[in-house]
């Protein structure tokens, strides 16, 4: 592989994906450029480049997603070849036509394979003449909606409608009634017209415990396409991937050659050239029936677990064929060893409503991130970055390998456990708690795993030790500087006879979180009154009688980083506070962001479920309806946040006053961040 490659590639993308070209780039010896947003001049793929070029401001419209500019910046630069990532420009048919005419190499399919396969009614009847297995259903496009309904009357319920343009699960409606069928249209096609501008539907028989599986391939200019094994992407949320690997434990190696063949030749249907990836629908009960899903025209977010498997870099395999070499590799060089797993790390809370399991974005100024040793993490942060919602929350991937799907797994959960990410809430409890399932560690797999769980895969309880570090490292800072100490300098209320307590309302996960805590002593040796029953394993954030007094103690031992001692264990804790007053304080992987609750938010709250009215996720404020000192109904009305296109009306517990009013129409606010207070009416207020 020594041969002379581009002297310089632009990367039209950002976060992890940007600095995982430019890592490929500077090994081979080629000069990389970025290109940046306003929202990320300062991000580490800006850093990681040898040249950086503004593209635009922070909407991604304006920026990443310009061809103009893009293909300006290029020429600029004197890029010989673009590699687009995934995401935004990758499977864009006039940007890769656009390449084209500028003289730039694309480093992908050629625009009209991007167009075959980007419609799905297009792939689905191209692959099919090529002998591909496709799942039952329409096969043309225009159908009205007496045509969906009588394909539905051919082929029998259940069946799965989805938008012919576009892909992410947007627009996708499972029909198992007649009963359902007319609603379900309708709301297909008015979500698949908002988000791509085209309401064509087909429709498909519905796979029933459906396992997600797809095939990495790569093919050149010079007629050669081989497959590099199939990947298990069945672990997924509303059709987003989660936790993928490679291989899959359902596939037996004939069926790997099977479906391997078959993605090859759909590759080969449309002149396909560069990284691809088949997807297919399986059977968990029927793995030799497999359908055809649709095929993605680009390098995927989980490319790292085949790389692992395989001992390939298919970005390098990307480049060399994007300059016209042949592929260095035959299918007889191909050799699965071991097995790999990714769980993608995202700025998300994943939280219970009602029955649902549903995930708030999160955001914010990374204060710590620290990822895990001796595995790949492949990453788009660092400490002191600032995650906004602008963008795709996708925040890292962290990938383990090992010689057994066993070891694999055993791997990926110590490096989360070991990943430290303060200042933002993230998806990693959420991501081990999944790991742990019964189901998941059996490889017993389906699409619909993650829905069936729901709750149980989340625990929104603060457990006890969590909150007495934070009671000790309160009391670490107040402790006098200094080998002498004078009995009326120690914190706690020094006095003849015992201590008195020192009463705080900490606060965790927004106002329904307010527990009270008692400590008096030092940090060094304390007693610790929690809420609840005492039990020290977790403690009910809604739940605030005293407890029996625990002893505790509190040490800094590195800079950001205290063991605690409580209940005879003692446990590490990296720790950290932001600008807003909020500390951090992780474990195991998780965080929590706990706050002192100020008196007038106490005092407020303690009147009967008032209290601070707080943010439910970082946003921008666009609607303020009141002002301080105004007389409040419950149900009414208060502030309305916006975040990722979604609004979050704010509206009052209780009857009472507002007091302390902080929201600002057009400010953007944190998590949590606290936009006023509902002070509750007295019961002379009330009659």
């Amino acid at each position: 592989m020594g041969s002379a490659l581009f002297d310089t590639v632009l990367v039209a993308n950002r976060g992890e994906i940007a600095v995982r070209v430019i890592r490929t780039l500077r090994s081979l010896g080629v000069r990389s450029v970025a290109v940046y947003s306003d929202a990320d001049a300062a991000a580490p793929h800006v850093r990681a480049a040898d040249e950086a070029v503004r593209i635009g401001p922070a909407a991604a419209g304006e920026s990443y997603l310009s061809v103009e500019n893009v293909i300006a910046a290029a020429r600029a630069t004197g890029a010989q070849a673009i590699h687009p990532g995934y995401g935004f420009l990758s499977e864009n048919t006039a940007f890769a036509a656009a390449c084209e005419q500028a003289g730039i190499a694309f480093v992908g399919p050629p625009s009209s394979a991007i167009e075959a396969m980007g419609d799905k009614i297009r792939a689905k009847q191209t692959v099919a003449k090529a002998g591909v297995p496709v799942v039952p259903g329409s096969d043309g496009s225009g159908l009205t909606d007496d045509d969906l309904a009588s394909v539905v009357a051919d082929i029998g319920y259940p069946v799965l409608l989805k938008p012919s343009a576009g892909g992410g699960g947007k627009g996708m409606r499972e029909v198992h009634s007649p009963e359902q069928l007319a609603d379900a249209i309708a709301g297909a096609r008015r979500e698949a017209r908002g988000s791509f501008g085209d309401d064509t539907l087909l429709v498909e028989r519905l796979v029933t415990t459906p396992r997600h599986i797809e095939i990495q391939v790569m093919a050149d200019a010079h007629g050669a396409v081989v497959h590099l094994g199939e990947r298990e992407c069945s672990l997924q949320r509303r059709h987003q991937k989660i936790i993928e690997e490679a291989p899959s434990a359902l596939l037996t190696p004939a069926q790997r050659d099977e479906m391997g063949r078959a993605a090859c030749e759909a590759a080969r249907s449309v002149g396909y050239t560069g990284a691809g990836t088949v997807e297919f629908i399986v059977s968990s009960d029927r793995p030799d029936e497999f359908f055809f899903l649709e095929m993605n025209t680009r390098l995927q977010v989980e490319h790292p677990v085949t790389e692992e498997v395989t001992g390939l870099d298919l970005v390098e395999l990307q480049l060399r064929v994007a300059a016209g070499e042949p592929l260095p590799i035959t299918q007889d060089d191909v050799v699965l060893t071991g097995h790999a797993m990714e769980a993608r790390v995202y700025a998300e809370a994943a939280a219970v409503s009602g029955d649902a399991l549903t995930f708030l974005p999160s955001g914010g100024p990374v204060l710590d991130w620290t990822p895990p040793p001796g595995v790949r993490v492949d990453a788009g942060i660092e400490t002191g970055t600032v995650v906004g919602s602008d963008y795709d929350p996708m925040l890292a991937k962290v990938i383990a390998h090992g010689a057994t799907r066993d070891e694999a797994l055993r791997r990926l959960d110590a490096a989360l456990r070991d990943t430290v990410l303060l200042g933002l809430d993230s998806n990693i409890g959420f991501l081990r708690a999944l790991l742990a399932d019964n189901d998941v560690r059996a490889g017993d797999l389906d699409t619909g795993l993650i829905a069936r769980r729901g709750a149980a895969l989340v625990d929104d309880t603060v457990p006890a030790d969590v909150l007495g570090a934070v009671a000790g490292l309160g009391l670490l800072r107040r402790e006098p500087a200094g080998p002498v100490v004078d009995p009326f300098d120690v914190p706690g209320g020094w006095r003849v006879g015992e201590p008195a307590w020192t009463v705080s309302r900490l606060v965790t996960g927004g106002a329904d979180g307010a527990v009270e805590v008692r400590a008096r002593g030092r940090a060094a040796g304390f007693d610790l009154a929690l809420p609840g029953s005492g039990d020290p394993g977790s403690v009910p954030a809604s739940v605030a009688p005293e407890a029996a007094a625990v002893r505790c103690r509190t040490v800094a031992v590195a800079p950001g980083v205290v063991e605690h001692t409580q209940d005879g264990r003692t446990r590490r804790f990296a720790v950290a506070e932001g600008a807003d007053g909020v500390v951090w304080i992780g474990r195991d992987g998780q965080a929590w962001g706990v706050r002192e609750q100020a008196p007038t938010e106490a005092a407020a709250a303690a009147g009967g479920a008032g209290g601070p009215i707080v943010s439910p996720m970082p946003g921008t404020v666009t609607v303020v309806e009141v002002a301080d000192g105004d007389t409040v109904v419950a149900g009414q009305k208060l502030v309305v946040v916006e975040a990722m296109k979604m609004e979050h009306v704010l509206t009052a517990p209780v009857d009472g006053t507002v007091r302390e009013l902080r929201a600002r129409a057009g400010a953007t606010v944190a998590k949590d961040a606290v936009l006023l207070v509902v002070e509750p009416a007295t019961q002379e207020e009330q009659a």
